[in-house]
């Protein structure tokens, strides 16, 4: 059912590419596996899903929906693990079908479904370790974690947390062993790409979550990281169910190491003040554990009854949810269905816009090549051939990047993070336009600057609603020389 909606819904769907998935398509076009600034997994992916599959949004998400199913069927397994009945393997299902977090993270092409799968895995792996007291399930912890160094730098998050738990627990006594090294080895191997990366280009991964720091992390609170897990739905209640279970229960007592890990894991994001999505892999190991603490009700009749409560809670809040999680109602229609319900629509910069930010970063980008595709071949040919295009943001830069080919556009640069590392080109620069630069800031690189044009996006953020597009002429230097004093401009 899970793999069926997010299939659905990208048929149906209004909204074209996210702004960060135009990023990751541009990683997978630049591939340079031990070269890169962020962990490779979703560039190594993006090559190969358009490889095979070409450049269309319904093959392209078909792999994150595949990887949030992939989930669902690891909390289910999990809730059996734990020992919880074909009941208890419903609810956790049900849970993770409905809640918002896992239908939109699911329905992007983004590392985090990655992450929420190696969290789980590792999680896993912890739980049958605890189980079956066999060291060599660190093996698979290290793998599950190598996997996910490969995918996202937050991964770190739940191997300290595990190690945490684990010196809570009997397990530190294995610590004694070779098994965990062993494990931590084999994670440091396989996710061997992404630290080579940083070393090789001098730890970006600092000077990004510096930047993501004052732009966006400086706008999260403890309270706020506390109260926003409300918004990912009913099974939010079923982690504080597992709470209790880990402590209460007698079937759950073995497997302790996993409560411990996830409440730090928790306690690491709260106090690193993280976004509230990123303690979002550990749910479905608490679901799991809240289902199976639900499962032994006493009585039969109340036990019917609480088991048919939370599976038509869970049910009738997915209902609800599915607008937010899955982009089925047209822009116009979201901004009011976001509205009355009171959806969250603060953006990254804490600002409330009219659409939740992820849906207004999947509107207007090809527009804005259309635009900038009018402007270019409206050049005289020998112009043409010396155009240099430059993207303002990352956003700008991937949608040039992805589009540009359909409308006959040269390849663009941009310093804008990750695409600084791409490179200046071989052209000087005598004619660039740039897309998303108003016409003051150009006129330091050189001599003339013409306004061509301006796309209007209604149902953008707020950078992307009117944004220019500008021609420069006789630059004071050439694109090369300058590209040395761009690096971490943006």
């Amino acid at each position: 059912m899970k793999l069926g909606l997010h299939l659905g819904a990208n048929l149906i769907t209004r909204y074209g590419f996210h702004r960060d998935e135009f990023l990751y398509f541009a990683m997978g076009r630049h591939l340079q596996l031990f070269r890169m600034d962020f962990p490779p997994a979703i560039a190594l992916l993006a090559a190969a899903v358009r490889g095979v599959l070409g450049d269309g949004l319904f093959g392209i998400r078909l792999v994150p929906a595949l990887f949030g199913t992939l989930l669902l069927v690891l909390a289910v397994l999990f809730a059996r693990e734990l020992g919880g009945g074909r009941s208890a393997q419903l609810l956790t299902g049900l849970t993770v079908l409905a809640s918002p977090l896992f239908m939109r993270t699911a329905n992007l092409f983004q590392p985090v479904v990655l992450d929420q799968v190696a969290w789980s895995v590792a999680l896993f792996a912890l739980a049958r370790l605890a189980r079956e007291n066999d060291p060599r399930w660190w093996l698979a912890i290290g793998a599950a974690c190598g996997f996910g160094l490969l995918a996202k730098f937050s991964i770190a998050f739940v191997g300290v947390a595990i190690l945490v738990a684990t010196l809570c627990t009997p397990l530190r006594a294995q610590l004694a062993t070779r098994w965990p090294w062993l494990g931590a080895a084999l994670a440091l191997g396989i996710g061997a790409p992404s630290l080579v990366g940083q070393i090789q280009l001098g730890f970006p991964v600092v000077a990004q979550m510096r930047g993501l720091t004052h732009s966006q992390l400086e706008h999260v609170t403890p309270l706020g990281f506390v109260m926003t897990q409300l918004l990912f739905g009913p099974g939010t209640l079923l982690g504080v169910v597992a709470a209790v279970g880990f402590v209460r229960l007698p079937a759950l007592r073995p497997f302790r190491v996993v409560g411990w890990a996830c409440l730090a894991a928790f306690g690491l994001l709260l106090v690193s003040r993280g976004k509230a999505y990123y303690f979002g892999p550990a749910y479905p190991a608490l679901y799991a554990a809240g289902a199976v603490t639900l499962e032994p009700i006493a009585r039969p009749r109340l036990a019917l009854a609480a088991r048919w409560s939370a599976a038509l809670l869970v049910i009738a809040y997915g209902l609800f949810a599915l607008p937010i999680g899955f982009p089925i109602l047209a822009p116009q229609v979201m901004v009011h269905y976001a509205g009355n319900i009171g959806a969250a629509r603060r953006t990254n910069q804490g600002v409330i816009d009219q659409l939740p930010q992820d849906y207004a970063d999947m509107t207007g980008w090809e527009e804005q090549v259309q635009a900038v595709a009018k402007v270019y071949h409206d050049l005289p040919p020998a112009e043409q051939a010396e155009v240099v295009l430059v993207g303002d943001n990352y956003g700008e830069a991937g949608a040039l990047d992805f589009y540009g080919p359909r409308y006959g556009l040269p390849q663009p640069i941009s310093a804008a993070g990750s695409f600084w590392q791409f490179g200046p080109g071989e052209k000087p620069g005598n004619v660039v336009i740039v897309l998303g630069e108003e016409p003051e800031s150009l006129r330091r690189y050189v001599d003339s600057v013409v306004l061509a044009t301006r796309v209007k996006n209604l149902w953008g953020v707020e950078e992307e609603r009117d944004v220019p597009v500008i021609v420069g002429r006789r630059p004071k230097t050439t694109v090369q020389a300058l590209w040395p004093s761009l690096a971490g401009r943006y």
